[in-house]
């Protein structure tokens, strides 16, 4: 079974997407078709990493393009550090491309926080809150009350989208260079976790989290974060959704899947459309994440101490 759209042949439409998903290939061509509009606006524009799935094989994250690529694809490279090599990414800008990616199975959606032309300047800061192993989304809403808090105190607006995994992603529109954005992250995560250090923890370690939910602040320098209203390669085939803060308490993350997110959407668009403008970060804030030491760096020197306590050095 096949057809095509937009100059896109699209093959095997009645294929099951993956194991759980309770979707097929065509459900997902038909997902990202009818949310096309809104879901590029997230995509237009930058370095796109996709998580594709192949019948019978385990998901596998594709950044270079493969050589089969359509000519019409952009793409833009960039040098990687950590595999020392160039990698031409795709830049997903139109309905065309969107489908072709549909088509090679590519069923989540991952971008960075700023746009090809401009990598060191994010357009967002984001949180990702993450729940301990067992937790309810109960858990998750809590810590993102607490981050919402910290975020109003400083008189900054975001907003809130499930990952569509277990926890949410907070998405504060900002205008700031690469390393004042992730100082404030940082700092944000601290002040919502002082907050309530019962609900929400930053500690990057999973054994010193202690059943609390993890506000991750390493989304920055490159990163990157599941776009809105990307599927996931979740049990129900769930996508990430934008909520409204008042709506948090009223959903869980299985509320929004392929088949149900058109039909919620009824048309509109809740990311972009109530999407404040870019806020300038106060300086309290970039200063105070300064002197918090990078989660990652801080977690591997702490791993290496342990090690050597352990070999009673």
């Amino acid at each position: 079974m096949g057809d095509e759209r937009d100059g896109v042949a699209l093959t095997n439409l009645d294929q099951p997407l993956f194991d759980g998903a309770e979707a097929t290939k065509g459900d997902l061509v038909d997902y990202l078709d009818a949310i096309h509009d809104k879901i590029i606006p997230a995509l237009a524009g930058r370095p796109l990493s996709v998580v594709r799935v192949r019948p019978g094989q385990e998901p596998f994250t594709q950044k270079n393009l493969p050589k089969h690529t359509p000519p019409w694809v952009r793409a833009t490279t960039l040098w990687a550090e950590t595999s020392r090599r160039e990698i031409r990414y795709a830049l997903c800008d139109d309905r065309r491309t969107l489908l072709w990616f549909a088509n090679q199975r590519a069923v989540e959606y991952h971008v960075t926080l700023g746009r090809a032309d401009a990598l060191d300047r994010p357009t967002h800061l984001v949180l990702d809150l993450d729940p301990p192993e067992g937790a309810g989304f109960d858990a998750v809403v809590a810590a993102a009350r607490l981050v919402h808090r910290a975020l109003t105190d400083e008189g900054l607006t975001g907003l809130v989208k499930t990952s569509g995994s277990k926890g949410v992603h907070v998405f504060v529109p900002v205008d700031g260079t690469d390393d004042d954005v992730a100082a404030a992250t940082r700092a944000l995560a601290a002040r919502a976790e002082r907050l309530d250090p019962g609900i929400a923890t930053t500690a990057f370690i999973k054994d010193d989290r202690g059943g609390r939910v993890f506000l991750d602040s390493t989304r920055a320098h490159g990163a990157t974060v599941a776009a809105a209203y990307s599927p996931r390669i979740r049990t129900g085939a769930t996508v990430s959704f934008p909520v409204s803060w008042d709506d948090l308490d009223s959903v869980t993350p299985a509320d929004f899947t392929l088949r149900t997110a058109p039909g919620l959407l009824g048309g509109g668009d809740p990311w972009h459309g109530r999407m404040p403008a870019p806020q300038r970060l106060p300086d309290d804030l970039v200063a105070e994440g300064r002197a918090i030491p990078v989660a990652r760096v801080q977690a591997m020197h702490e791993g290496k101490r342990r090690a050597r306590a352990l070999r009673g050095e």
